[in-house]
């Protein structure tokens, strides 16, 4: 016998397959918002609106509302030090601590050898060509703590090789292993940005 409509159970799937919520969080989301007609149709048009309206940037891969992002397009931004991070997320962290003045380059996710993820499924070779285009005098390695992350980084390490004048650094002290950047405060990525110590060049 089926205990809930059919199509209240797609919504709770849907939703539970979001981060942070389980199936029984979903249940709750799902009757809130069917109990509130106004607030779920509210939902539905600024999802909609997201969808349509948001873009990725073509230089670095953040969210922005226009081709390029509001980092990019800033000319007080200097492209000498290029950030290295996972995800959206994480610049919206390292923004949040207020101490990074440089620009950024978002893989989209890590190497991964069990998950069967490449270099070039991450954008590794687009991140060379992006340094060369701005004359990245630095590459801050700004990813997790986890083994996936750091094999990322020996990886990006390995292809700046080939341009001369490109020092490689990582985030230092304040980067608690096994920590990911989007969980961590604005002090503790502060420390980590500042402590950043060399990983090639001079």
């Amino acid at each position: 016998m089926q205990v809930l409509p059919l199509p209240f159970e797609r919504l709770v799937r849907m939703l539970a397959k979001m981060p942070g919520l389980g199936p029984r969080s979903a249940q709750r989301m799902a009757l809130e918002l069917l109990t509130k007609p106004d607030m779920l149709a509210e939902l539905v048009r600024v999802m909609a609106d997201a969808g349509t309206q948001i873009k990725q940037c073509a230089d670095c891969g953040n969210l922005g509302v226009t081709e390029r992002c509001h980092i990019c397009c800033d000319d007080r931004r200097t492209g000498a030090v290029l950030c290295v991070v996972e995800g959206v997320d994480d610049v919206w962290a390292l923004e949040r601590s207020g101490v990074f003045k440089g620009k950024y380059y978002i893989l989209g996710g890590v190497v991964s050898a069990l998950a069967g993820v490449t270099p070039e499924m991450v954008g590794i070779p687009r991140l060379v060509a992006r340094v060369r285009e701005l004359g990245t005098e630095e590459v801050i390695l700004a990813l997790g703590a986890s083994v996936d992350g750091q094999t990322t980084g020996h990886i990006i390490t390995e292809r700046l090789q080939t341009l001369d004048g490109v020092m490689v650094s990582s985030l230092a002290k304040g980067m608690p292993v096994g920590a990911e950047v989007d969980y961590l405060d604005e002090g503790t990525l502060r420390l980590a940005l500042e402590g950043r110590r060399r990983v090639l060049g001079s």
